[in-house]
Formats: structure tokens, sequence, C-alpha cells
């Protein structure tokens, strides 16, 4: 019985390097057109592995035969050229170009088709792990969370600060009032009056 734990790792297919897949196609394909197509299984052989599809096990086999048939028709015509047939000739050629042009043409496309679905190549030393999962514990509390909705807490107002960069203003000095020049000259009318009168009264009392 096998515990909560980090699951197995799947293996993945690895991309070759884009100058790793031109150098390997531009091989193929001139050793299948220096051969006249007799070595095209070769191109064949390395798309079936590398897709790993029947069809394409298919195909290897049908371009060996037609390899196989195209050898031994070589074979059986005459050493002497001029010993040959037209007809023998123009059937020879339909059959090499046709090779070539097929093995060739279904090769790259299909090469690169596979290659493009699968992405773009892993940089050298990047992970290519997943993640591990987490504890069985932590992931049961995770499930089992209820979602609470956000509460929107009010914020405390912020006391504007004062600014220490700014000069403090002088309150303005206050103006006497009104009222004080009245209590000084009723001060001076009521001393005038008490002097006029103290001259009346002396004056008063000469004439007696």
């Amino acid at each position: 019985m096998h515990g909560y734990g980090p699951m197995p790792q799947q293996p993945t297919t690895s991309r070759p390097s884009p100058a790793t897949l031109t150098t390997v196609r531009v091989i193929l394909v001139v050793v299948t057109v220096l051969s006249c197509g007799l070595l095209g299984w070769a191109a064949m052989l390395r798309l079936a592995i590398v897709t790993r599809r029947p069809r394409d096990w298919f195909l290897l086999v049908v371009v060996i035969a037609l390899t196989i048939g195209l050898f031994a028709f070589i074979m059986a015509t005459p050493d002497d050229p001029d010993e040959m047939s037209d007809a023998a000739a123009v059937f020879m050629l339909f059959w090499v170009v046709g090779l070539l042009a097929g093995v060739i043409t279904y090769y790259l496309y299909t090469e690169i088709r596979h290659y493009n679905a699968l992405g773009a190549p892993v940089p050298y030393g990047a992970p290519t792990h997943p993640a591990p999962p987490l504890p069985y514990h932590q992931q049961h509390l995770a499930q089992h969370q209820p979602h609470q909705p956000q509460q929107h807490q009010p914020q405390p107002q912020q006391r504007q600060q004062p600014n220490p960069y700014t000069a403090p203003t002088t309150p303005p000095t206050p103006t006497p009032a009104p009222q004080r020049l009245d209590q000084v000259r009723a001060e001076l009318d009521e001393l005038s009056d008490y002097l006029r009168k103290g001259n009346k009264d002396s004056r008063d009392g000469e004439g007696r």
C-alpha cells in the first residue's frame, strides 16, 4: 500500500536543438539524393523511430519494398544503355524520381510538424520536473476550507501632520478698541469740568 506523497514523474520527450535537427535532415536528404533513392529507407526509418506511429512503420516497409524492386529492375537492365528500350528508361526514371520526391517530401513535412507540436526545446539547466504536491493534510485543509468573502474594514482616519518646512505665522497684534478712546476722552472731559468748576468756585469766593 502506497502512502500519500509526490506522484512519480512521467518521462518527458526531449526535443533536440534546432541545429541538430537541421544537420540530421540535411544528411538524410543528401544521402537519399546521391543514392538515387536506394537509401531513402534510412530517412523513413528515422521518421518511424521519432514518431512511433503505425502509419510511418507501414510506409517504411513500402519504401523498402520499392527500393528492392528498383534495385532488382536496375540489375535486370542491360549494362549497355543503347540496348535499353525507351519505355524501360522512362519507367525507371519515373520510379527513381517518384521515390526521391515522395520520401524527401514526406520525411521533412512529417518530422517538422512532429517537433513543432512538441514546442520549444527546454533550456539547458532548467528544471523539467513539476513542483512536488502539498502533503495530504494541507490538501485536505485547502479543499474543505470555506471561502470567506473579504470584508472591507474601515481604515483609521489619518491625522493631518503639520508641515515642518512652513514658517509659523505670528498672530496679528490686536488694535486698541474704540472703547478705550471713549474712556480716555470721558476722563479728560471730567477733569476739565472739575477744573472749570474749581475756578468758578474760587472766583465766587473772592467776589464775596
